[in-house]
């Protein structure tokens, strides 16, 4: 069973579909469930999902996930999704009780933490979910949302977080991180016991930029990321912490850094290899180098001044 609260017009689930298909599963195995706010995105979906012939409950209507739960008693096994970063208008004000909210009131200024717990609330007992957020959501501490954090924590439900490059969409520019969460990370048999412990991914440096404003993940980026996860979690695989792009960290070290989730504070920053040129020699060749580039500079100022003083401008 996959849920997408906010889908848009569809993207995860033909996501879905391709996996399933992909790993010679059967389609209509695949239960579908969604909650769109947009109305003519909400249409757009319900077209996608025809045209692909997927049978999905996306709900009757448009509806607004936070304030009319369409699925209001639905546990699902995964849940995929990429929320709206950052909202600041989304009338928290009038949902301080919610029993979604079990890990602490979110932020009313502020959506992040009321998607996830959202999501968290809408997990079945096995459940897992992989969460694109803004990267805020991983340091942020105003408005409850460090406590929050804390205690999504310190109840073992953060499985992995995956910081991702810049650019990756059409609507923001931005890097973002990939959340991954699990229901049962100490009890599942399926997987390795990673009990009170976070695998932190940087794959801020992956990607190939296709045009000046827009970058994609290769085929063998998404695949180094998703087998560095798969070798951390289950049975057989044979992890390896990796400087600057991968490590295991135990929630001790997590409270370390005040529970702050940053990949960069935990996988360091990966090894130069040496060129063999002493040190002397490298800052001897540097600061030649840039001597010559300050002179190129006040030449160039120069030749400014000349230019605006010809047409009556002196400074």
């Amino acid at each position: 069973m996959n849920i997408d609260p906010c889908c848009g017009s569809g993207g995860m689930f033909v996501q879905s579909e391709k996996f399933v298909e992909d790993h010679q599963g059967k389609v209509e195995h695949l239960s579908i469930y969604g909650q769109e706010l947009n109305s003519t995105t909400w249409k757009l979906c319900k077209m996608n999902l025809a045209i692909r012939g997927l049978d999905a409950n996306i709900g009757p209507h448009h509806a607004d996930t936070f304030h009319q739960d369409i699925h209001k008693t639905l546990k699902a096994d995964y849940i995929l999704a990429n929320p709206p970063f950052n909202i600041s208008d989304w009338g928290g004000n009038r949902l301080s009780d919610d029993v979604r909210w079990k890990y602490g009131i979110p932020p009313t200024g502020n959506a992040n933490y009321a998607w996830l717990q959202h999501m968290i609330f809408h997990m079945s007992p096995n459940g897992a979910a992989g969460i694109v957020l803004a990267n805020g959501s991983l340091s942020s501490n105003t408005s409850n949302e460090g406590e929050i954090r804390k205690n999504l924590l310190e109840n073992d439900l953060v499985d992995a977080i995956v910081a991702l490059p810049d650019r990756l969409f059409y609507s923001t520019g931005i890097p973002v991180s990939l959340w991954i969460l699990n229901r049962n990370k100490k009890d599942n048999p399926t997987y390795r016991s990673r009990h009170h412990e976070v695998l932190f991914i940087d794959a801020r440096q992956l990607g190939e930029m296709i045009d000046r404003r827009h970058r994609e993940l290769t085929e063998e980026d998404i695949k180094q990321i998703s087998e560095t996860y798969h070798q951390w979690r289950n049975l057989e695989g044979e992890y390896e912490d990796i400087k600057g792009f991968c490590k295991s960290a135990k929630i001790e070290e997590i409270k370390g850094h005040e529970y702050v989730l940053t990949p960069g504070r935990y996988v360091g920053i990966e090894d130069v290899e040496d060129d063999g040129i002493p040190f002397d020699d490298k800052m001897v060749i540097m600061t030649a180098e840039l001597a010559e580039l300050f002179a190129k500079s006040r030449n160039l100022e120069e030749e400014i001044r000349k230019n605006l003083g010809g047409i009556g401008y002196e400074f």
